[in-house]
């Protein structure tokens, strides 16, 4: 993976601008945890992604403590005055409508409509996106500004949804490497026009697939496009002993595209390898990056770090969910992502794919400091002060005991472990220091 081919340069250069131009098309889709978006943005997905799977669960099968829902459809909804000037449309923006709400078709009063209106009096602009998946209800959210616009005559309300037995569906994605060991990717495809919550997430996950693909793999990478909690729970309930025997290190992949901030968030123990190496990421990529704690969780890691399931999935995120102003509104809009930032976040967790790959335990070969100048790494010169390249090399030698990896090392010595990868080459190719693999 150190060694990019030309094609992937090409790729990681243009990478920002592809996942974007990626959310445009996908933006406007209702998706929720099921029906017919799901399915638009897998197959999507899968025009450039082939070897994905599109998995389907049956309405009303059990996955521990939940059971898979009805699929949702809408064909239209909306509100209209008495002079059928529509207040509310679903056509304009699918945010205007409760996910899962039930059909609706009568003329009520303003004081009968307004418990069921939805807005937000301190972002006066701003579309609330909120969702009854499993309490059969109905609802519109609309800006207060529009709110406040509204009449006190009748209003004639339609939503012409339907609930039915169905199927939930997944993507799954299955690269094999050179060893059973697994790194899982998990993102959330059931979110409708919002930006970096959550479409960012599947668009770098899909980006990250495309380069794993052609690159050359120590781990078996199992990546996943799953409806948010009932998706990972669903699938959790499928494949929890094949996970907990496999899985040596997992990012649940959301909010990852904007540019105002990198954060963290780690997983239940906050121990893992994948919480050592996003730390380690994080700090050389933006070292004034937000941390959170394990209380601030809110997405599937709940799921993945829950007790009795425990596995080691931490989050690199840009603006953390929950933690922006825009979060569950229309403000959250291809306005709020940029190319840049998807390609921020693309690169930090590339990056710690990077350094899952190739993370080692080196161990010296020779007593005593190695001489490197007659094996060309040292130069022949001896002038006052030390080259930055020889400096590090030795001062990476010298932790090289065989009890600590490449994270610990590039910790101690204050360097990005992903710019030591072709150092540990080098020294291994000149025979002064042998490697484990390890997790």
């Amino acid at each position: 993976m150190a060694n990019a081919s030309k094609h992937d340069s090409a790729f990681f250069v243009d990478a920002g601008r592809r996942m974007y131009s990626r959310a445009r098309d996908l933006f406007p889709l209702n998706r929720s945890i099921t029906g017919p978006a799901v399915r638009q943005t897998l197959n999507y997905l899968k025009e450039f992604l082939p070897e994905l799977q599109i998995r389907s669960v049956p309405s009303g099968s059990r996955a521990f403590d939940w059971e898979v829902p009805d699929e949702w459809m809408v064909r239209e909804a909306w509100v209209a005055d008495e002079s059928g000037r529509k207040i509310v449309d679903f056509s304009e923006n699918n945010l205007h409508l409760v996910g899962y709400s039930v059909p609706v078709d009568q003329w009520m009063t303003r004081e009968e409509l307004d418990e069921h209106l939805h807005s937000l009096p301190d972002q006066p602009d701003a579309i609330p996106y909120l969702t009854s998946y499993y309490s059969r209800t109905w609802g519109f959210c609309l800006s207060e500004n529009r709110r406040r616009e509204m009449g006190r005559g009748k209003y004639r309300v339609v939503i012409r949804s339907e609930h039915k037995r169905g199927e939930l569906n997944y993507g799954e994605l299955v690269l094999p490497g050179r060893t059973d060991r697994e790194v899982l990717l998990s993102t959330n495809i059931c979110h409708p026009s919002m930006g970096n919550n959550e479409l960012s997430g599947p668009i770098v996950t899909s980006a990250l697939a495309e380069w794993l693909r052609s690159a050359p793999r120590r781990y078996t990478y199992r990546i996943v496009f799953v409806p948010e909690t009932i998706g990972s729970i669903v699938y959790l309930s499928r494949h929890l002993d094949h996970l907990k025997a496999h899985v040596d290190a997992g990012f649940n992949v959301v909010c990852i595209g904007d540019d105002r901030c990198y954060s963290f968030l780690p997983s239940r123990s906050g121990q893992t390898i994948a919480d050592r190496v996003a730390r380690h990421v994080l700090h050389h990529t933006d070292p004034d990056y937000k941390s959170y704690t394990w209380l601030d969780r809110g997405s599937d890691e709940r799921q993945y770090c829950a007790p009795g399931v425990d596995l080691p999935v931490a989050s690199i995120l840009r603006s953390k969910f929950e933690c922006y102003p825009e979060y569950h509104t229309s403000l959250d809009n291809l306005g709020l992502i940029s190319p840049e930032g998807l390609q921020g976040g693309y690169t930090a967790l590339r990056r710690a794919l990077e350094v899952l790959e190739r993370n080692t335990r080196p161990k010296v070969t020779v007593l005593c400091e190695p001489q490197l100048g007659k094996r060309g790494l040292y130069p022949s010169m001896n002038k006052k002060g030390i080259p930055g390249s020889a400096r590090t090399m030795r001062n990476f030698l010298s932790y090289c005991d065989g009890t600590l990896d490449l994270v610990d090392i590039a910790e101690k010595i204050g360097e990005p472990a992903w710019e030591l990868i072709s150092l540990v080459d080098v020294l291994r190719d000149n025979g002064l220091i042998k490697t484990e693999d390890t997790p």
